[in-house]
Parts: C-alpha cells; structure tokens; sequence
C-alpha cells in the first residue's frame, strides 16, 4: 500500500493548476460516490488530481489510484478501501475501473460499508455504469467528459478565458460577441489549428507527433480498453478497426448496413452493434433525422468520426473541408444540445434551430423561408442576420 501512496503523491506533484475543464466547477464534489466518464485523452486524470491538490493540504485523507496498477494483480479494491480508511481516508481516487472486472460490486460494498468514505471513479466512455454488475443507478452521480472545446483551446493555448455562450444567446448576439472576441484575437488562423490539433489535451505535449499519438490511443480503446468492457475476440477487434477505417474515408456516411456488413464480412446484427461500440467509445457520431414522436427512434441516418482531429489523424487522403466544417458543429453542439439531421438543412438542433454549414459564400437557398433557419458560415470573423461565424459554435461550452 506504501507504493499506492508514493505514486499518488508522484503524479499529484507533476500535475499543473493552471486550466479547468469545463465540468470541473459543475461537479458536485461533495456527492459520496461520483463516475467521471468520457472518451480516453479527453483529461480525466487531471480533472481528479487537480481536485486533490487544491482542496486536500493533509494528502493522508485523500488517495489516487490507477487500477491498471500491477499491485491489483494481487490485491483487492475493497482490502484496499478497509486498510485506507482505517488509516484516517476519506477520499478515494480510482482511475480506469474498467480494467478491474470486479469494479461495480465493489465499489458498491465500499459505498454501503465505509458511509463516512467519498469515491470518485473515472472509467471509458464504453462502460455502461447503469448495466453494471452491481446496482449502483441509485447511488452515484455521472458526469461525462467531452474534448477541449474551441474555447477551451484558446484558454489552454492563449490564457484567453472567454466565457461560454449559450446557444440562445449565440443566435441573439453573435455580431457582438463576435466582434468582441475576434478583437482580443486572430481568430481564423486559431480556429484552423484547433480543427486539426486542439480537441484532445495532450496536444500541449508536442504537436509533431500529436496525430501519431491519437492513432495509438484510436488503437488503445480498441485493443485494450474495449475488451475490458465487452466480450470481443481478436477477431472481431479487427473488423472494428476496418469499419472505422472504412468510415473515416467515407463521412459523413449514409449507412447501408448491409454493404458495411459484406465489408467487414460480418452480419447485419454484429455490425450495428459494433457501431454502438465506436460510438459509446467516442470516436464516431451517428445522427438520425430529426421527426416528432416514434420517428425519433429511426436508424442513423448520417454517421461521422466524433471529433475533427481524428479525421485528420484517421483519414489517409486530401481531408475535405466541408466534412470537417460539419463534424465541428455536430461534435460542439452535441455536448449541450440534441443533434439531429434534416431533411431541409444539415442539421436539426433540439427539434428547433434549423442549420446549413458552408463556406463563407454559402446562401440561404436551400432553407429559405424557413423559420428558426440559420447558415454557420466558415472562413469569416464576424456575421449579421441568420450567418453566423462557424467557429462561434465552439463556445457553447
């Protein structure tokens, strides 16, 4: 256990204080058993440790482990759990729970047995925490972890701390804020490096091997971090990747379940349950078109990858710009908002706003007359009426 706290006060020591993400402050710290969730890079290592550090002066009562770590291979969570709290712990840090096939039911036993002991637990956003072994719907509180926004990126890069924009506000005043903001900074030139390297935190680490290190960790959730959730073989691993190299050469995709299928030599069943697979692990986005009542429920009618980074880090040819000007505005709008596809536009936002995204010479041809309807235009700084600079949408949150 001596080598748990060594580590702990290893990584603590090395952690930076400097930036949040944006869910830090709307976490409700004080829950006794919290589930921090989201795609792998995304940073919530860091979101934990950074808590740690700022709000625990005596490190004896609070704990972080990693349960990738080899002293798990012969020691148990809940053992683990006794021997901190009857030490003086309150608090304990558990990272990668999905690599620990026992995590949910003890987990559960720590939460029913230690009542004064606060967990905070992080896990691959292909876990199901709510189909777990274990019941734990009715006890812990679930936050997810999307990628640094456009706004982030520019806290991150820039020490610019603009606040977030709701989409109302955006639609309202987007001249304004536009101006405002492009007047602090060259807002195009930022906006095209983010698009390529921004999303994921670690790009502080070195951009030039920054889209070499998203393809190993593409290659990670896959042949690691999948495994450990969903009873998949090699095999059918590799029909995983083949699908998503498939895809990233085709999106945004109107699926055809059955031509996929005959590509990845699988049927129809298995092959939208690996869909599923790369969805829930955050690395692609199925929109279905936008109809009221049971129409909701249709099968996807556009497929993308989840983010732009990937599409440059995953795609071999030319990266065509109007699929990265539209996988943007679905991948920021869809952290806050329910994302669709339209018949009449591209995308349907909570079933009102109706948008068309284009270059800076896109018209209102296609949804003209149409109430709600609005163009995110790229390759501009500021807009008036209905067009809206496509970069805005990257500060609703």
């Amino acid at each position: 256990m001596d080598s748990l706290f060594r580590n702990s006060a290893r990584v603590l020591n090395a952690v930076t204080l400097h930036y949040h993400r944006y869910i830090y402050d709307s976490i409700d710290w004080d829950s006794r058993l919290i589930c921090i969730t989201g795609p792998r890079g995304t940073g919530k290592t860091t979101l934990m440790l950074q808590y740690i550090k700022e709000n625990f002066l005596n490190r004896d009562k609070a704990l972080y482990v990693s349960l990738d770590n080899i002293w798990f291979t012969q020691n148990s969570l809940i053992d683990l759990a006794e021997k901190f709290y009857n030490y003086g712990g309150t608090h304990l840090f558990i990272d990668e729970v999905h690599r620990y096939p026992t995590w949910s039911i003890e987990i559960k036993n720590i939460y029913d047995s230690f009542p004064d002991m606060h967990v905070v637990f992080t896990g691959s956003s292909i876990l199901k925490i709510y189909q777990s072994g274990a019941d734990l719907s009715r006890r812990v509180i679930n936050y997810n972890l999307s990628g640094l926004s456009f706004r982030e990126y520019l806290l991150f890069e820039h020490k610019l701390d603009f606040p977030v924009i709701s989409l109302i506000d955006l639609l309202k005043n987007h001249a304004s804020i536009a101006s405002e903001i492009t007047s602090k900074v060259k807002i195009l030139p930022e906006f095209k490096r983010y698009l390529e390297y921004g999303y994921y935190p670690f790009y502080k680490e070195g951009l030039k091997t920054y889209l070499s290190r998203l393809q190993n960790v593409v290659n990670t959730i896959l042949d690691s971090d999948l495994p450990a959730v969903e009873p998949v073989e090699y095999a059918t691993i590799q029909k995983i990747k083949k699908m998503l190299m498939i895809l990233s050469s085709l999106v945004p995709y109107t699926p055809n379940i059955n031509q996929l299928s005959g590509e990845i030599e699988s049927n129809r069943a298995n092959t939208i349950k690996y869909l599923g697979y790369l969805e829930r692990a955050g690395l692609i986005k199925m929109l279905s078109l936008y109809q009221k009542g049971m129409g909701l429920l249709t099968k996807p009618e556009k497929i993308y990858l989840d983010n732009t980074n990937l599409l440059y880090a995953l795609t071999n040819i030319h990266v065509n710009i109007g699929n990265v000007r539209e996988t943007f505005f679905a991948n920021q709008l869809s952290v806050k908002h329910a994302i669709n596809t339209s018949k009449q536009g591209d995308f349907q936002v909570d079933g009102k706003w109706l948008f068309e995204i284009g270059g800076s010479r896109k018209t209102f041809d296609q949804i003209k007359d149409l109430e709600d309807s609005y163009i995110a235009v790229d390759e501009v700084e500021t807009g008036h009426g209905h067009k809206i600079p496509l970069w805005l949408f990257g500060f609703t949150y």
